[in-house]
């Protein structure tokens, strides 16, 4: 049977790439994706056929991947993160569900989860997702702001710990200022932000902050906004400061 692997391939550093996923990009012969992710693959990709397909093609791209795979060529369609979480897989299933081919249907795909920024972003500053948290992406190019903003709110007002994915391009300038006000309503003004940018790549940087002090004019595409809940705290050490999220252990160690 044909064989399609739907690989996420984590933040950028191989290091970050699982084996599984490693493994999977070994066995392809055809490898598509974004041009940015095939280059963070480096030496993976020698003797491979790419395909490169620019940023707003993503449909194509899912399409190509089928059809490669269709043919007979064991394919890796691949994105950065982990391509279940605002990526590819799940344009792929909504293609079989939505446009059926029938040479689509005789394609074995497998998903490879790749760890996410949310998570690269955590484990850099310690443990900020150690409760309940979720992801919003705040790009309104295919959700409408409307229901983006409901969203921020229900988060907000839930108490959530919550990751941005998608915060600022350069078309959109304002929805992560908007999403800080909304958030201030339902938390103080000192609660913890983490900015994490090219997260593990060599020009990886990492802000704390906090949520007043927040400026959406230093945020990018490449950054991760992960706004910690009510109770996420900042412990500062001789060597570092850490941030984390109690999950409600301060009666057993008082």
């Amino acid at each position: 049977m044909s064989k399609l692997y739907v690989i996420g391939t984590g933040p950028g550093d191989l290091q970050w790439l699982t084996p599984a996923a490693k493994q999977a990009i070994e066995n392809s012969s055809d490898l598509v994706a974004y041009g940015l992710y095939l280059e963070l693959l480096g030496e993976l990709t020698e003797g491979k056929q790419c395909h490169e397909q620019a940023l707003g093609e993503e449909i194509q791209r899912a399409k190509n991947a089928l059809d490669i795979a269709a043919s007979g060529n064991t394919t890796s369609l691949i994105s950065s993160g982990d391509i279940g979480i605002f990526a590819m897989a799940t344009l792929v299933f909504e293609l079989l569900d939505k446009q059926p081919c029938a040479e689509w249907h005789n394609v074995d795909i497998e998903v490879l989860p790749g760890i996410s920024a949310m998570q690269a972003a955590a484990s850099r500053v310690g443990a900020p997702l150690g409760h309940d948290f979720c992801a919003i992406s705040l790009s309104d190019l295919l959700t409408p702001w409307e229901t983006i903003e409901k969203r921020i709110t229900c988060a907000a007002e839930g108490d959530f710990v919550i990751s941005f994915y998608n915060p600022v391009s350069k078309k959109r300038d304002w929805q992560l200022g908007k999403a800080k006000d909304i958030i201030l309503t339902s938390r103080p003004a000192t609660t913890p932000v983490i900015l994490g940018r090219n997260l593990t790549r060599e020009t990886e940087a990492i802000t704390i902050t906090t949520l007043g002090e927040l400026d959406p004019t230093h945020v990018d595409m490449l950054t991760l906004v992960m706004i910690g809940n009510s109770e996420s705290r900042v412990v500062n050490t001789p060597s570092k400061q850490w941030v984390y999220t109690p999950r409600g252990y301060s009666k057993k160690l008082s």
